[in-house]
């Protein structure tokens, strides 16, 4: 498994480069290899790529609330959900990403319902094959400094001094994430919601 765009997106990347289709193709003539990507933006020319299986997709999804506080010039969220089954069709892996996990008042409920969300309106054969990764958000102070000065208001649940800690990233940038204590009990919350609302979707791996 390569991950093809832990830099970016490759979805919004393949608008204006020939990279993305590139990559897709190159997978495709690779029998024990697989690329995947997360996005968050929906670009239905990929669907004219034909991975045949060799390319996973990984649709990253938060409640919508909070996509349209965090998520600027993105896909809506329920526009990524509904696009699973043409991906599928088309022949992507379908996973999904449970991603920025932030925690703020209210959080939990909102991340039920989007879990029951998934269940009502997914078909059973992206059921059938999907799985997630949830992630906790991680931010850093430089990114902080920045957003205070354009888009404040997402400062206002990302930035929590008092329920967060310094990390160190293994590509040495000091960023900053929930405590250690937090995050456990976060995860360990998300993962039962999983498994209340959506016990169909397997978790890979949560962080």
């Amino acid at each position: 498994m390569y991950d093809t765009g832990e830099n970016g997106d490759c979805s919004v990347d393949a608008l204006i480069s020939d990279n993305p289709a590139d990559l897709v193709a190159a997978f495709r003539q690779w029998p024990t290899a697989m690329a995947s990507f997360a996005t968050k933006y929906v670009n239905r020319d990929l669907l004219t790529l034909d991975p045949r299986g060799s390319t996973r997709i990984r649709f990253s999804v938060m409640p919508p609330g909070d996509s349209r506080l965090l998520d600027v010039r993105t896909s809506p969220v329920a526009e990524r959900i509904a696009a699973a089954g043409d991906f599928l069709d088309a022949g992507y892996e379908v996973h999904f990403n449970l991603s920025p996990v932030v925690l703020r008042p209210g959080w939990e409920e909102d991340w039920a319902e989007l879990l029951r969300h998934l269940d009502d309106v997914l078909p059973a054969r992206v059921k059938a094959q999907a799985a997630a990764e949830v992630i906790m958000l991680t931010h850093n102070r430089r990114l902080h400094d920045v957003n205070l000065r354009w888009h404040p208001r997402a400062e206002d649940v990302l930035w929590r001094p008092e329920i967060q800690q310094a990390k160190r990233s293994e590509n040495g940038a000091l960023n900053v994430r929930y405590r250690n204590d937090v995050k456990r009990e976060g995860v360990r919350r998300v993962t039962e919601l999983v498994a209340a609302h959506a016990p169909w979707l397997r978790v890979r791996y949560a962080f």
